[in-house]
């Protein structure tokens, strides 16, 4: 997805039936009666060739206290806030209102995308309200029909421009994963690449409610940027910022606090954790940051195994070291219980530390960038190949239903993450229990501890040329015998 897309406008203006045609399914309620939709909706949107994520939101209301309405209206607010784009709905048959003058003045100052649409502007009975539009100082007002599908192509139009500017901006900001590496890579050859100013270390913070991530990342920019405090779900969007941490540049995201599946319930905290499942996406280093008195609940397990499945680099972080009494104690628990539960992260990095205080920080930052190194580790293929050698004699593959599985050669294709094919005889019958032993020999030989390594096994067609020949050419000899020769034969 290139952008998200906010609709929002007065109750009743039409916004949820342009949800629907967007996402192409009827997701959102729709009915004549105002005040149908109270929560965010949000879908995958798709208009021509552009895709984009749109959120449906509840009517506009002029209320600012804690009724029901007012607490509504704070929700669309915090979508406003947290969206690219803004799209404006008026309806064009009643004109403009009082209420669409006043929130036209609050999207000026809070969204920096406004499109302006004026909706259910069929017919000539909307000209008159499509005119009265221009009066709202956003901008020529698209003339939308969203129930008969009329105006999407200036729609379209609009939103053109905007990808295109937010596909650039994502291109920049999105690491390089799945990297092709050189056959002939020799010894000492590998080439790491260091962050830069232009192109800073990727870092997403993730983690429970509460477990000190804001103020984690206050700590590494040296200044209170992030709202932190006793209450869990403060942050609830995905926030970077840019910073030089120990000489090295960096791009960190703080992201919301992820809970169970089961008690998220409000809109605005699905749309939030959904933020920071993005931000995973587009870091290089996740640090899964744990709170000491509760560390590795189900979530935590979660968290950690979503990054190793999207393939980044992961460091864990336990926070609020600084209170906790029997350390030693405490510690070699969490690395018994880190191995045990994180099997598939054996030998990552698990540092202490204390947010507040700043204790373990440069240990933090140390184990980050060796984390990053490991991420980008390539090893030449005659190496792997003199390794794989000694993995055979030292523990041969089984011969299911007596087929012998032969494992000829062996090559790494990809780094960020270290990505290794081997050639051999019967693929889809190798057990999964010997691909585990062949990543955990390359964990420990090649001191790749804690990375996420891909390992693919791919079939060789088989190399003796006359195979099948001396079939072939009997068929092509029976075809030339007589009846009588081919029953005396």
């Amino acid at each position: 997805m290139s952008f998200t897309l906010a609709i929002v406008g007065r109750p009743n203006v039409g916004k949820s039936t342009l949800f629907n045609r967007l996402v192409g399914k009827k997701l959102a309620l729709v009915d004549d009666q105002p005040g149908v939709t109270r929560d965010l909706r949000e879908g995958d949107a798709r208009l021509g060739d552009i895709r984009f994520t749109v959120i449906d939101t509840a009517g506009l209301e002029e209320a600012t206290d804690d009724s029901l309405q007012g607490r509504m209206r704070r929700l669309t607010e915090r979508a406003v806030d947290m969206a690219d784009v803004c799209l404006f709905m008026i309806d064009a048959r009643a004109g403009v209102t009082p209420t669409d003058e006043v929130f036209a003045d609050i999207l000026r100052k809070r969204s920096a995308h406004v499109i302006l649409a004026a909706n259910k502007g069929e017919g000539s009975a909307a000209d008159a309200g499509v005119i009265e539009a221009f009066s709202l100082g956003l901008g020529e007002p698209i003339r939308l029909s969203a129930e008969h599908g009329e105006g999407l192509n200036d729609l379209y139009g609009q939103l053109l421009p905007i990808e295109e500017k937010f596909a650039k901006q994502t291109a920049a900001h999105a690491p390089e994963t799945d990297v092709s590496v050189d056959e002939d890579i020799e010894e000492g050859d590998e080439a790491i690449p260091m962050p830069t100013v232009e192109k800073p270390l990727q870092i997403a913070v993730v983690g429970r409610p509460n477990a000190g991530k804001s103020t984690l990342i206050n700590q590494i920019l040296g200044e209170d940027k992030m709202l932190t405090g006793p209450e869990a779900g403060i942050t609830r969007d995905a926030i970077s910022s840019r910073t030089e941490w120990n000489g090295t540049p960096m791009r960190i995201f703080d992201t919301a606090g992820m809970r169970k599946k089961a008690k998220v319930q409000e809109k605005l905290e699905k749309l939030s954790v959904s933020d920071g499942l993005r931000a995973v996406k587009f870091a290089e280093v996740v640090v899964v940051l744990l709170d000491a008195a509760i560390p590795f609940e189900q979530q935590d397990l979660r968290i950690a195994d979503l990054a190793e499945r999207e393939g980044r680099a992961v460091v864990v972080a336990v926070n609020k070291w600084d209170i906790e009494d029997e350390k030693q104690e405490k510690l070699r628990n969490l690395k018994e219980a880190f191995t045990r539960l994180l099997p598939q992260l054996r030998g990552a990095p698990l540092i202490t530390v204390s947010a507040k205080t700043g204790r373990g920080m440069d240990r933090l930052h140390d184990a980050i960038m060796r984390a990053y190194e490991i991420w980008n580790r390539r090893v030449p293929t005659a190496q792997l190949n003199r390794w794989l050698i000694g993995m055979l004699e030292q523990h041969p593959p089984p011969a299911p239903q007596g087929k012998r599985i032969k494992l000829r050669y062996m090559t790494q294709a990809k780094s960020r993450p270290p990505g290794f094919v081997v050639m051999c005889s019967h693929p889809d019958k190798l057990p999964e229990s010997y691909s585990r032993y062949l990543v955990n020999g390359l964990r420990e030989d090649f001191d790749m501890p804690g990375t996420p390594i891909r390992l693919f096994m791919r079939g060789q067609g088989d190399q003796n040329p006359y195979k099948g020949t001396r079939k072939k050419n009997a068929g092509a000899l029976k075809k030339h015998l007589t009846p009588r020769a081919q029953r005396s034969k």
